[in-house]
């Protein structure tokens, strides 16, 4: 059966247990194990039925947020821990999974070669908003979930969690969804050059960050960052 570890100011509400033996196929039943066996612990772990935003946690060295969240499977055997995140917001730790990034990088520049090379505009939309809802970590957004369930499972490539904030890259997604929904508006509108101008804008920059690891956009942020513009709280990691 799965197992949990505790951290330590947890632990006053599993009688002092450091690692708990669970039953369920997913996290989410795993947890609901683990706070039947223990239910003054749910409120420190459970905003109704939602993980509370200081509590992650990882299967091995996965963060379930890279993965598929509270559905993630688990099985026999597997080491689930419980990381509440330190003073000032921060996880312990923030990772991004950086073969992840690659991939919709990938997606995004062969989809965009594509529309171009076959005018379709409708692919620019959809990369739009893939990027979007990338940026926004939404749970159903296009390139994760072909990450998840297409890439991931066929070993077609291997998670790379680095240390790293993700606002930056989220930010990156953003700014290219701007870039190509602009460019549809140009396209529909009559201004066609201008909008592909915009889209082989968006090509270029994933090319950079894909091939040299370069995101202009997670470097737009942290200038940001510096200069204190609100929203942009995430300074780089040592």
């Amino acid at each position: 059966m799965p197992s949990i570890k505790i951290p330590t100011p947890l632990r006053a509400y599993t009688g002092g247990n450091a690692q708990v033996t669970v039953t369920g196929g997913t996290i989410r039943a795993a947890l609901d194990d683990l706070t039947t066996q223990f239910p003054d612990l749910k409120p420190h772990l459970f905003n109704n039925s939602e993980l509370r935003s200081f509590v992650n946690i990882f299967v091995g060295d996965e963060d379930i947020r890279f993965l598929d969240g509270l559905d993630t499977p688990v099985e026999a055997g597997d080491a689930l821990r419980i990381i509440p995140s330190i003073a000032g917001g921060q996880n312990v730790p923030r990772r991004v999974d950086q073969t992840g990034l690659r991939v919709g990088q990938l997606a995004t520049i062969i989809l965009l070669l594509l529309a171009f090379v076959l005018n379709l505009w409708p692919v620019v939309l959809f990369v739009a908003v893939a990027q979007l809802l990338g940026g926004l970590d939404a749970a159903y957004a296009p390139y994760k979930l072909f990450y998840q369930h297409v890439v991931k499972p066929r070993g077609l490539a291997k998670p790379n969690l680095t240390v790293d904030n993700p606002e930056p890259h989220r930010f990156a997604m953003l700014v290219g969804a701007g870039f190509n929904f602009a460019a549809v508006l140009a396209i529909l509108t009559g201004a066609a050059g201008l909008g592909w101008a915009l889209v082989w804008v968006v090509i270029a920059l994933a090319n950079l960050n894909y091939w040299l690891g370069f995101c202009l956009g997670c470097f737009v942020y942290y200038q940001l960052n510096k200069l204190g513009v609100p929203g942009f709280t995430r300074a780089p990691l040592a």
